[in-house]
């Protein structure tokens, strides 16, 4: 509407009018009317990269294949490329093992490695471990009777 009426009037009355800032309006004026064809074209090779790799490559890694392919691309542009497609990559993080807010207690060691029993039933072992199955951490206790050299009990959680 702006647009239309300059010629009989001034922008800044006409901006005052319809409730709009001057430089809203210039802004807006000289934006880029259409993306250039080669703007669209690195946008789609973005997306197709990113689609190929399962949405796991970042901007860095799309910016250095589409350069080795002959088009120059910064990761930058990549970035911003990404930002407007809504791209996210899809790392998954490395596993960190945390420190226990608490040391262990004291337990004495009462065998002293002295694993030679001479009754059924004196001494049992245990022990836990974790193991990691792609997903999530499993744990696996295993109790032994020393003197029988049998499990008694092995609990998978």
């Amino acid at each position: 509407m702006i647009k239309k009426l300059k010629q009989s009037r001034s922008v800044k009355i006409l901006c005052e009018v319809f409730n709009v800032h001057r430089s809203s309006y210039n802004y807006w004026r000289k934006r880029p009317a259409k993306m250039d064809a080669e703007t669209v074209k690195l946008r789609s090779l973005v997306s197709e990269f990113h689609a190929a790799s399962n949405s796991s490559v970042g901007a860095r890694t799309i910016a250095d294949i589409i350069t080795t392919q002959g088009t120059s691309l910064s990761r930058y542009r990549a970035t911003k490329f990404m930002k407007a497609l809504g791209l996210v990559s899809c790392q998954v993080p490395k596993h960190r093992y945390r420190r226990a807010s608490q040391e262990h207690i004291e337990i004495p060691n009462d065998l002293d490695r002295q694993f030679a029993v001479t009754e059924p039933n004196d001494v049992w072992v245990g022990d836990v471990t974790y193991i990691w199955t792609g997903h999530r951490w499993m744990y696996l206790a295993v109790v032994i009777v020393l003197f029988a050299r049998k499990t008694i009990v092995l609990v998978k959680l």
